[in-house]
C-alpha cells in the first residue's frame, strides 16, 4: 500500500457546500479542514467501484467494501446526532443501540453500490451542514458518547477524521496510511495510541513517532514483559496501533497490543 503520497483530487462536491457559519479556531477548524480533505480523497477512491468491486471483501473480517461505506455513512449521521445534541440541548445519542447500529450497516451493505456511494456523499454533506450550524458558544457543550462517556462536542470533527482515514485504508483500494498526507495521518496518533497507553506500574514501551516536519511525538505504551523502545513514521505507527498492520516500517521490539475495538 505504501507509495508516493496522494493529494486531494479534483472532487469539488464538498467545496460546493456553503458553510452556514465558520467553526471557531483551534481544534475544530483544523479537524474540519482535515475532514474535508479526507472526504475528497475517499470520494475519489470509491468513485470507480461497481457492483462487483464494491461488494468485494474489505480488509475488515466479514465486511465487504459495501459494509465499510455503509458504516461510514451511518457514522456521519451518528455524529450529526451529537452535534444536534450540542445545538439544541436535547439528548441525541449516536445510535439507539449497538444492535440497531449493526443492523443498519448490514442492511445498507445490501443496496446497489451506486446507491451506497450516493448515500455516503449525502451523509458527509449532512455532517458538514451540522458542523456549520453550531454557534461558537455551542462548541463548548458536552455530549454523551457510548464508549467514551461525556466528551466535548469539539471532539466530534476529529472523530469523523479518524473514521474517514482509517476506513479509507480498510477499503483495500491501494491506499495505506503511508500514502495519506501528514495533515491527515499525524492527528490520528493520539486516538490510535489511547487503548494501549501505560497506566500505573509495569514495563513500558516508548513509541517515538517521527513527524513530517522533523518533530517527534512520544507515547508510553504498556509493554509485554520489559521496557523497550519502538520508533518510526506516523503512518507505520497508526497502522500498527489500529491493528491494520504488523508494524512494518517500525524499528524495535513490538509489544503485544490490546485488540482494536
Amino acid at each position: 500500500m505504501a507509495g508516493s503520497s496522494i493529494s486531494p483530487g479534483t472532487t469539488q462536491r464538498q467545496s460546493e457546500i456553503p458553510p452556514q457559519r465558520t467553526p471557531p479556531g483551534g481544534q475544530v477548524a483544523v479537524a474540519m479542514k482535515a475532514v474535508r480533505m479526507g472526504t475528497e480523497l475517499l470520494t475519489d477512491a470509491v468513485a470507480g467501484l461497481d457492483e462487483d468491486s464494491g461488494k468485494a471483501p474489505s480488509l475488515l473480517p466479514g465486511w465487504t467494501r459495501a459494509h465499510v461505506m455503509s458504516h461510514l455513512a451511518r457514522n456521519a449521521d451518528a455524529l450529526v446526532n451529537l452535534l444536534t445534541w450540542a445545538r439544541t440541548g436535547i439528548e441525541h445519542q449516536m445510535y439507539a443501540s449497538k444492535a440497531d447500529r449493526d443492523a443498519d450497516i448490514e442492511e445498507g451493505a445490501q443496496r446497489l453500490v451506486q446507491v451506497i456511494k450516493e448515500d455516503l456523499l449525502a451523509a458527509g454533506q449532512r455532517f458538514e451542514f451540522a458542523v456549520g450550524a453550531l454557534s461558537d458558544s455551542e462548541w463548548s457543550a458536552s455530549v454523551g458518547h457510548h464508549a467514551l462517556g461525556q466528551i466535548s462536542v469539539a471532539m466530534v470533527p476529529m472523530m469523523r477524521q479518524f473514521e474517514v482515514c482509517v476506513h479509507m485504508v480498510d477499503l483495500d483500494l491501494g491506499i495505506g496510511f503511508d500514502d495519506l498526507p501528514p495533515a491527515l495521518v499525524e492527528p490520528l496518533l493520539g486516538a490510535a495510541a489511547r487503548p494501549n497507553l501505560a497506566v500505573g506500574g509495569g514495563p513500558v514501551t516508548t513509541l517515538r513517532v517521527e513527524l513530517a516536519d522533523g518533530g517527534q511525538r512520544t507515547f508510553e505504551l504498556m509493554a509485554t514483559d520489559r521496557d523497550g523502545e519502538v520508533s518510526g513514521p506516523a503512518g507505520a505507527a497508526v497502522g500498527w496501533l489500529t491493528g491494520r498492520t504488523n508494524g512494518a516500517g517500525l524499528t524495535g521490539e513490538l509489544p503485544d497490543l490490546a485488540p482494536w475495538r
